[in-house]
């Protein structure tokens, strides 16, 4: 009787050959042959134990058991080596893993481009229509100074922006560039916004043309069917003073229940023509609930033509989002 091999485990395993269980060819047995001696030479390797000649050709193993200590120290490994293993993965996934977002400039889950559409908060700028600026005019005032009037129009009737950066750019004779500046505006949906900027210094020279431009992908836009801010309304306006020092008086009403605080109002005055011909803003301190205030504009020189219109506009910015 030969030992064929002993495993790491344990086992021992032997073969059957001519009725003594030892190593090499075993020849098949015949229906009938093998008696249960088979599993007795099996399990006592140490006794030559008759058989039959002929033999199965099979291999027969039995395991021993594992000392005590030793597997107390397998599973004790093995469980230290499965709290390393899953404080490693633990730490993969806090200092490596992001979860996708809205915010992680990666175009992922339902996003139709990156960081927007889909479920994302934002609209995507390229599945919009760009704002559209109406005009840009200077008016150029004594001491250097310039203001700008302008108005911005959203075409979409289904999506609003907040905050819109835009540059205001003057230009003097020959294109010689003198100053510009910048600034945000919201955008209502299917509204026409006005932008009033005074005060911008330009020196001694002759402001001759003004560019506001804005960013197509600028807008940060989001869903919006109808405007949802409560606006103060304009009952009557007034033209007084004289010609070379004009005034307009604008009665607001505030109909809502809240008062409103530092209200922005500017004013636009057109001509025969339709054109701008003069601007102005002011800011009411406050417009009580279900009240209404004065909203005062004065000019240092006369018009230069005739005004036929005139547009007065409380500026309320959009809720935040």
């Amino acid at each position: 009787m030969n030992k064929i091999a002993q495993l790491k485990s344990g086992a021992i395993c032997y073969t059957i050959d001519r009725g003594v269980a030892e190593s090499g060819h075993v020849p098949a047995c015949k229906a009938g042959d093998v008696s249960s001696n088979l599993t007795t030479a099996s399990t006592r390797p140490l006794e030559r134990t008759p058989i039959p000649r002929c033999a199965p050709r099979a291999a027969f193993c039995y395991t021993r058991a594992m000392p005590w200590a030793t597997r107390r120290r397998f599973f004790i490994l093995l469980i230290i080596g499965s709290v390393v293993v899953a404080f490693f993965v633990a730490a993969f996934y806090s200092t490596l893993y992001r979860a996708p977002s809205c915010t992680d400039s990666i175009q992922n889950q339902d996003e139709s481009g990156v960081d927007c559409g889909g479920s994302c908060a934002y609209l995507c700028a390229v599945s919009q229509q760009p704002p559209t600026v109406l005009f840009t005019k200077a008016f150029q005032n004594s001491g250097g100074r310039t203001d700008i009037v302008a108005s911005i129009e959203n075409k979409n009737a289904n999506a609003a922006a907040k905050d819109v950066p835009y540059t205001i750019t003057l230009y003097g004779s020959g294109q010689s560039f003198i100053q510009e500046v910048s600034g945000t505006v919201d955008l209502v949906p299917g509204l026409v916004t006005p932008i009033y900027v005074s005060g911008i210094a330009s020196g001694k020279q002759t402001v001759t043309r003004a560019f506001l431009a804005i960013d197509p992908l600028a807008p940060r836009w989001f869903a919006m069917t109808a405007d949802e801010r409560r606006v103060p309304t304009v009952s009557t306006t007034k033209f007084s003073g004289v010609v070379s020092s004009p005034r307009i008086e604008a009665v607001v009403v505030n109909p809502t229940m809240n008062a409103f605080m530092n209200v922005r109002v500017i004013i636009l005055v057109r001509g025969p023509k339709g054109d701008v011909i003069a601007a102005s803003e002011t800011i009411l301190p406050s417009i009580p609930a279900q009240g209404q205030a004065t909203a005062i504009f004065t000019w240092n020189s006369a018009f230069p033509s005739s005004p036929t219109a005139i547009e007065v506009v409380p500026i309320i910015p959009l809720p935040d989002r």
